[in-house]
């Protein structure tokens, strides 16, 4: 067996898809965001509840990821319902709108951009599982580290650059240097026009809330244990600013606080994403 058939997605995925299964687990009704694939996915066995990066403490960085998961999905319906038909998710992990939201999905076409093993790893796990690969949905294996450009990878599987596109980059930006964000930027502000980019930024920790400090840190340290360090975190003045100079015509900041009252408001388990830690750059060309 190969290596590229045996790899498995990195611990972040992971984790990201087993905190959007927990929290359809035992946080209350109603649920911000429903992913019940993304486990099937990762398949990690009994007992998964309890590893240490489910608990409690964790539950604040939890709520952040199920907010970000459906705040880009709510903005790609409406750029769907205004006839935009291409969706691009860089660093796409274990994403399954392509399987959970196969209405919407079906409609457009949808391109998920990783490293070469992670992607192999998937598509022979949606293989194994019965859900296959629709015509619609692009698996695009990009080798970062091997200076692969994306955007060239991206159209020789079928993205139109003449058309516009939501393009989503979450969780990403951290483990990348300044530079390699300011590119990003670039080479999205160059899609067609009518393109919008959401995009989560880390705060400097110092910016954090106090009570949560600590947990970035450890979740910090544990990333550069791991081998893939936070090298990036940026204010919102200056995320603005390195939008505006890619060449955005606008560039918004929305806050976690702002995604807390959308989606969290009323809620009877106080679960609510944490105030100053991810917070999202959304653009348009």
């Amino acid at each position: 067996m190969s290596h590229e058939q045996t790899a498995a997605p990195d611990n972040t995925a992971v984790r990201t898809a087993l905190w959007r299964a927990l929290h359809l687990e035992i946080d209350a009704a109603p649920a911000v965001f429903e992913d019940k694939v993304g486990l099937m996915l990762a398949a990690p066995g009994e007992g998964w509840q309890n590893r240490p990066d489910m608990g409690p403490f964790t539950r604040p960085f939890r709520a952040s990821i199920v907010a970000r998961a459906r705040f880009v999905e709510d903005l790609l319906a409406t750029r769907i319902a205004s006839g935009v038909m291409q969706y691009v998710i860089l660093g796409a992990g274990l994403d399954t709108f392509a399987q959970r939201k196969p209405e919407l999905a079906s409609g457009i076409q949808v391109f998920e951009i990783d490293q070469p093993s992670p992607q192999a790893w998937k598509r022979r796990r949606l293989v194994e599982l019965g859900m296959g690969l629709p015509s619609f949905l692009h698996l695009v294996s990009v080798d970062f580290e091997a200076g692969d450009a994306w955007r060239e990878r991206l159209e020789a599987s079928g993205f139109n650059p003449q058309e516009p596109a939501v393009v989503a980059s979450t969780g990403v930006s951290m483990y990348l240097t300044r530079d390699a964000v300011a590119a990003t930027l670039r080479q999205v502000a160059s899609l067609a026009q009518g393109s919008m980019l959401a995009m989560t930024f880390m705060l400097p920790i110092e910016l954090n809330d106090p009570e949560i400090r600590f947990g970035v840190e450890r979740a910090a340290e544990g990333a550069k244990a791991s081998g893939t360090p936070w090298l990036s975190f940026f204010t919102p003045a200056e995320m603005l600013s390195m939008a505006h100079e890619a060449g955005f015509k606008t560039a918004e900041h929305v806050s976690a606080q702002a995604l807390g009252e959308r989606y969290f408001t009323g809620r009877s388990d106080g679960l609510r994403p944490p105030v100053n830690s991810e917070e999202f750059l959304v653009a348009t060309t």
